[in-house]
Formats: structure tokens, C-alpha cells, sequence
């Protein structure tokens, strides 16, 4: 704001003395108010926050993406090198949430030869694809009240992480697509009931939202909150990708009052998730809180979130599960590569299985075990495509959850300031300056078409393998380069386990963690 005003004043002067000295200061008088009237503009639009929160420097620090890729195309054709999201996917997004058709001029700029490449395998016959996206019945045997997901949904982002805006933004923009919207473990705010968006509550160590002033679970208020007709789904989360293991953390200059009433926390003060939950200390209680969450939740659908760590220990929730009768309606695995706020570096590079060793070890102890026809499974972690999605569908997820490219469809230009209060696009942080630039209506729409659009593209690659359904997906049909010559497919690369068979004869791969998981240690 201060450059656009020191122009505009500069204007106002040149403009007194071209009429009062000279005529010359019209040359003067003239750039100055182009540069007043272009920085007016950028104000008064509501499609760039950039630049209404920086009018004219947005321009400068932030300049359209399409300028950006044209220029480094023609110095060196570099896009496909950034991290966590490289220029290309951004643009993807981008295009998408904007209601282009993000197409790929003069063919891929990937190199197919590298190692680590991955392709789906066409059909020689493809098929039509579907009018309508397919949806994934959630619900298991013991669930009155199952909800049709969609193939990507909106992945657990809190308010306090995110700008009350922001959370609005999606919150319409899942409403107006017909997806899910997670809450994340910061607890149910009037910015996630405001927009009719179906919601996902999720529930973390801090118990925010249903906590006594202690910390502890309050089931009384958890039935009352889950009871509103916006809540679709409740969620307990174990721990999340970046950072598993090691709670969450909103730092305080973020924790104003709305986010304190909301969380039950003092107002200013960092607030810190605990590592691990009170209500239970073995898988068997695990379970049945899980049971005692579905009833208090009047027979919703209920899950589990968490980031995979030993294969033994979640063998021995799978025991748990048998021995009780009782299983979650749902599981969202989150892959180590997943975003967070704030995170120690350590915890978020070092520590947690990916999404893909997550997703098949996952599918395959509830193959194992008998279970897999109780409980979906979700993905999230650096989902942003069609083709992302269909991946992870082939490697046993039976629907997506997006995060960070939900972000991108709402403005993020990927500042990495999250965790600074200073996101100069007002998606993540609780300045009201910033937030203010973020606006809820077009960002709503965006987050609209770029699902829409995003799910569609992977009906479309679906159609191309010959698929008709999500459930005729093989992993056969996913191949990786793992040598200049050589191409495995991932039901190659992967063990994947018959129905039932850790409970007749496990395979020597799977014997020792099965002999050793024990449903009441963990």
C-alpha cells in the first residue's frame, strides 16, 4: 500500500505544478497516474490476493504464470524441478481452478527414461468416460449413516493453519462440488459451517472441540457437534505425514481470540498437540474408542487417520479389530511427503513411511486379515492430478484427499510462509490485512472447477486404461523404469497378499510381524 500511495501523492504534486509552474510536469504527472490507476485496479479486483494485498509490487514479485513458464522455456525448458510442487503441477492447478483446460503444448518435458518414471498402461480398446464422476460408499456393518465420497476430497487443513477465508473458500467450494471438506484437529468453526460444505471432523490429540479444560475428550460436547447435519464423518487422527509422531503445532502469533473459543486454548500462546492420545494406550482400546466415537456419533461413518510407521503395530490393530468385531468405517493413510504448517525439518523429512509403502502395507493387512470389505481406505499426501489420483487407486486407495493443491486452487503461490503469519495471499495466516484479500466467492469457484475438473481427468485416464470402475484397477496396470532398459510393474515390485491368508498361513514375508503384533501392546 505505502509505494501505490507515495505515487499516487507524486501524481497529485506533478498534476499542481504542470497547472501552476510548468507544462513539462505533465510528463511526469502522466506515468504517475497510469501507475495510480493500474495499482486502483489492482485493489478493487478480486482474483489475484497478491496483488490486492501488494498493489503494483504483486505485479513485480509475482508475475502471471503463464509469463513465468514462457520465459524459462525459452532460456532453458526447465519446469519440472521444483518441490514439493513443480512449475508444471502448479500450472495444472492453476489452470484448472480457473476454468482452463490445462493442456501441454509440444509434448512432455519429463524425461520417460529416468529412473523412478512412472506410466499407466493404455488400452487398445478404451472405453467412454462416465457422464458423472464414480463416488465411494463409506460405511461399514456397523455404521447407519454412510456417505458417498468423491475420488478427491479436501484433506485436513485447521482453522488457525488456514485464514478464516480460506477455510470458507473451501468449505463452498466442496458444497458447490459435491466433496468432502476435513476440518483438520483444529475443531469445528463457523467458518466450516457457514459455506454447507460436508465435513469430515477430525479429532487429534488435543481434543479440540470436545477437550475439558484439562485436555481430555469430552464425549458430551464431541455428540453435540457431531450431531449438526454438516458433519458427514468423524475422524481420529493418529498422526499426520509431516511430522508423525510429534503432535501439532499453531504458533501463537496465530492463536488470536475466534481460534482460542474455537480450540478451548489461551489466546497468544503456541499451542502444541500432544504425541499421543489419553483415551487409549493399547490397539484393543484404540478399537473400541473407535466404536465409542461411531455411537456417540449417531452411527456416522467413523475413521482412523494416521501416517504408517511399523507394519507390526498396525497388524496389531488388525488383530484388535478381529478380536473386538469391530472395525473403522474408513482409514486415511498420510504419506510422509504431506504438507504441514510448521513442522521441525527432522520430522518432516526423516521420519514416516511415503504414501505408496503406507497404502500397500494398509491394503494388504486388511487383505490379510479379511477386513478390506469393512473398510475404505483414503489417500493424501501430493495428490494434485488425474493421474494422481489413478495412481493411488491402483495401489490400493479407494479415494483421494488434497491439501496443498486445494490451497493453490484458493491462491497459495507457494511462498512457504505458512508458519509466519505473513502469506502474502491470505490463505495461511489470521492477519486481517492479508485475509481480507483472499476473496470467498471467486476462491470458492476455483476450488470447484479445479476438483471437478481434476476428477474428471481421472475418469477421462480411467476410460483410456479400458476402466470402467475404480474397482477394475490392477496394480498391474501401474509400471515404474527401475533400470535404463528395464520396467517393472507395481505387481512386480509389490507383494500383494490373497484374502484371509494371515489368519490361515501368513507368507514368510508377513510371518514374523504377524506372530510378533499383539492386539494389547502396541
Amino acid at each position: 500500500m505505502l509505494p501505490l500511495l507515495l505515487i499516487a501523492l507524486g501524481a497529485a504534486g506533478a498534476l499542481l505544478l504542470a497547472g501552476a509552474v510548468s507544462a513539462w510536469w505533465w510528463c511526469a504527472a502522466g506515468p504517475l497516474l497510469a501507475l495510480t490507476a493500474l495499482g486502483a485496479g489492482d485493489l478493487a479486483q478480486r482474483r489475484h490476493s497478491v496483488r490486492r494485498n501488494y498493489p503494483l509490487l504483486g505485479r513485480l514479485c509475482f508475475p502471471p504464470e503463464t509469463v513465468l513458464r514462457g520465459r524459462r522455456r525459452y532460456a532453458d525448458g526447465r519446469d519440472t524441478g521444483g518441490r514439493p510442487f513443480d512449475r508444471t503441477v502448479r500450472a495444472v492447478v492453476y489452470e484448472r481452478a480457473g476454468g482452463g483446460g490445462a493442456e501441454e503444448p509440444f509434448g512432455t518435458a519429463r524425461d520417460v527414461y529416468a529412473d523412478g518414471h512412472e506410466f499407466l498402461e493404455p488400452s487398445m480398446r478404451p472405453v467412454e468416460a462416465p457422464d458423472e464422476p464414480p463416488v465411494v460408499r463409506v460405511g461399514g456393518p456397523d455404521c447407519t449413516k454412510p456417505y458417498d465420497m468423491a475420488l478427491l476430497n479436501v484433506s485436513a487443513m485447521s482453522f488457525g493453519a488456514l485464514s478464516p477465508n480460506a477455510v470458507l473458500a473451501l468449505n463452498r467450494g466442496a458444497a458447490l462440488g459435491g466433496f468432502a471438506h476435513d476440518t483438520g484437529e483444529g475443531g469445528l468453526s463457523d467458518h466450516h459451517l457457514r459455506g454447507g460444505g460436508d465435513l469430515v471432523w477430525e479429532i487429534g490429540t488435543g481434543y479440540f472441540g470436545c477437550r475439558t479444560p484439562e485436555g481430555d475428550f469430552e464425549a458430551r460436547e464431541f455428540a453435540d457437534k457431531a450431531a449438526l447435519p454438516e458433519v458427514r464423518c468423524v475422524s481420529l487422527k493418529l498422526s499426520q505425514g509431516a511430522g508423525a509422531g510429534s503432535g501439532g503445532v499453531l504458533p501463537g502469533v496465530k492463536v488470536n481470540a475466534e481460534i482460542a473459543r474455537a480450540r478451548g486454548v489461551p489466546e497468544g500462546v503456541t499451542v502444541v498437540s500432544p504425541p499421543f492420545h489419553r483415551v487409549f494406550s493399547t490397539p484393543r482400546e484404540l478399537v473400541r474408542f473407535v466404536a465409542r466415537m461411531r455411537e456417540l456419533a449417531g452411527g456416522k461413518p467413523t475413521g482412523l487417520k494416521l501416517c504408517v510407521g511399523s507394519r507390526r503395530q498396525f497388524l496389531a490393530v488388525c488383530k484388535a479389530m478381529l478380536a473386538e468385531g469391530v472395525t473403522p468405517d474408513f482409514i486415511v493413510v498420510d504419506g510422509s511427503e504431506g504438507g504441514t504448517g510448521a513442522a521441525a525439518p527432522e520430522f518432516a523429512a526423516a521420519l514416516g513411511t511415503p504414501l505408496t509403502e503406507g497404502l500397500v502395507t494398509v491394503h494388504n493387512a486388511l487383505v490379510g486379515t479379511g477386513l478390506r470389505d469393512r473398510v475404505r481406505i483414503g489417500a493424501s499426501g501430493r495428490v494434485a492430478t488425474g493421474s494422481d489420483i489413478v495412481k493411488r487407486l491402483l495401489q490400493g486407495a479407494d479415494y483421494t484427499n488434497a491439501a496443498r493443491a486445494m490451497m493453490l486452487a484458493v491462491g497459495c503461490v507457494q511462498a512457504l510462509r505458512c508458519h509466519t503469519n505473513t502469506c502474502p495471499t491470505g490463505v495461511a495466516t489470521q492477519d486481517p490485512r492479508r485475509v481480507r484479500a483472499l476473496d470467498v466467492a471467486d476462491k470458492a469457484e476455483r476450488v470447484r472447477r479445479y476438483q471437478r475438473a481434476t476428477v474428471r481427468s481421472a475418469s477421462r485416464i480411467m476410460a483410456a486404461m479400458g476402466v470402467r470402475e475404480p474397482g477394475e484397477l490392477t496394480p498391474h496396470r501401474l509400471l515404474r523404469r527401475v533400470g535404463p532398459v528395464t520396467v517393472r510393474s507395481y505387481a512386480e515390485l509389490y507383494e500383494w497378499l490373497a484374502p484371509g491368508v494371515l489368519l490361515a498361513e501368513p507368507p514368510s514375508s508377513w510371518a514374523a510381524d504377524w506372530a510378533a503384533a499383539d492386539p494389547d501392546a502396541f
